[in-house]
């Protein structure tokens, strides 16, 4: 008799049972890398654009700095008293916002030497003109160079939109060294009215190159507003700037025929030039605030959207882990089932003696259950084995 061959069982080896996951995860690793890299470059965009703000909050700051210096620069330079309440305060509200965001955009270096520079010409007070117009100058430079340094540190000369960059050049640079050169062109017009006949020509000369230097960045100014303008999607942008940008235009053009010598002389209108100083001032002070509230709205839109979208990454994210989770579930839990279905014997064998081809047979004679014959009489049965006999019987 054969013996019965036990029943193999199949293994699951590990690498059968990770292979599931493994590809899962290999599905859904690109779309986790993709969601990972648009949250760092959110952020990173989100990180610029504040401290861009604070740039802004800093610029505001230099800009009543700015006008108090060119005013107490006009009054020294004509031998007129000027106050100095109007830059000692503005220099407060300067140190008081560079004590507040100056050590994050490594302005106060620049800014203490810029203070000591101020407060030694609120001590000194140069009594002549030409002395005064040159240590005024030195003075403007260092503030022009603090303007540079916040528009760099903070990020604001890598403003990645078009309106948005033309209004830190025009608010950060072009419009203070406009405002700069325009008092110094105003100034030096002065000074060489009052210089003998010998000197007059080459006063002209400084006047002409000084005029150069005004008009370059308030043509720039002009030109950028406008291209802020034309390419923003701000419908106030427009209505809110260019008020102000003719006026102030206006007043410019007024500054570059008055440089000018008069007809028929050699000399410039020293007394219109002035005049003509003054208004460009006065049209740039009311500019400046409006570029730079513009420029701060644009700032605060494009956090909000910054902010709404890293919002919409998180629920992905969070929709993503989730989805990895259930699926993740799924496979664990189908691969007990198969393991536990493996290890279960068959339905209706036996778990000692396994149905195989070698399975048990009865014996050699045994009839089968349909081979045996039904049940009969005792007395046919019995009639029917000694019929045979009946001849030897009678005999006996």
């Amino acid at each position: 008799m054969a013996v019965p061959a036990p029943r193999v069982r199949r293994r699951h080896s590990t690498l059968g049972r990770l292979l599931p996951l493994l590809l899962v995860a290999a599905l859904l690793a690109p779309m986790g890398l993709l969601l990972a890299q648009t949250w760092q470059h959110t952020g990173d965009d989100r990180d610029l654009a504040a401290r861009e703000r604070l740039g802004v909050q800093y610029l505001r700051a230099l800009a009543p700095v700015t006008d108090a210096l060119v005013d107490a620069q006009s009054a020294a330079v004509r031998g007129r008293p000027a106050s100095g309440e109007a830059l000692a305060r503005a220099v407060e509200e300067a140190a008081t916002v560079d004590a507040r965001i100056g050590v994050e955009l490594r302005s106060q270096e620049r800014w203490a030497g810029l203070r000591a520079k101020l407060e030694a010409l609120r001590a000194r007070g140069p009594a002549d003109p030409d002395a005064a117009f040159t240590t005024y100058g030195e003075a403007t430079d260092l503030l022009l160079a603090l303007h540079r340094k916040v528009r760099d540190s903070s990020g604001l000369v890598r403003d990645p939109a078009a309106d948005s960059f033309f209004l830190q050049d025009s608010a950060g640079q072009e419009l203070p060294e406009a405002v700069v050169a325009a008092g110094r062109l105003a100034d030096l017009g002065t000074l060489v009215a009052r210089r003998p006949a010998a000197e007059q020509p080459r006063g002209l000369l400084e006047l002409t190159a000084l005029r150069v230097s005004a008009l370059a960045p308030a043509t720039d100014l002009v030109d950028n507003l406008r291209s802020a303008v034309d390419g923003s999607e701000s419908t106030d942008l427009g209505a809110n700037v260019l008020t102000p940008l003719d006026n102030y235009q206006r007043s410019v053009e007024a500054l570059a025929a008055y440089s000018l010598p008069a007809g028929g002389t050699t000399a410039v209108d020293a007394g219109r030039l002035g005049a003509a100083g003054l208004n460009t001032h006065t049209a740039a002070r009311q500019l400046q605030p409006v570029i730079l509230a513009e420029l701060d709205a644009l700032l605060a839109d494009r956090i909000d959207d910054l902010d709404r979208d890293r919002w919409i990454i998180a629920g992905a994210v969070l929709v993503f882990v989730l989805l990895a989770g259930w699926l993740a579930a799924l496979l664990i839990v189908a691969d007990r089932r198969a393991r536990r279905r493996a290890s279960m014997p068959d339905a209706g064998a036996s778990p000692d003696v396994p149905a195989t081809a070698d399975a048990w047979q009865p014996p050699i004679g045994a009839g089968r259950p349909s081979d045996k014959r039904a049940l009969q009489p005792v007395g046919a049965a019995r009639e029917a084995e000694v019929t045979p006999w009946g001849p030897f019987d009678a005999a006996r």
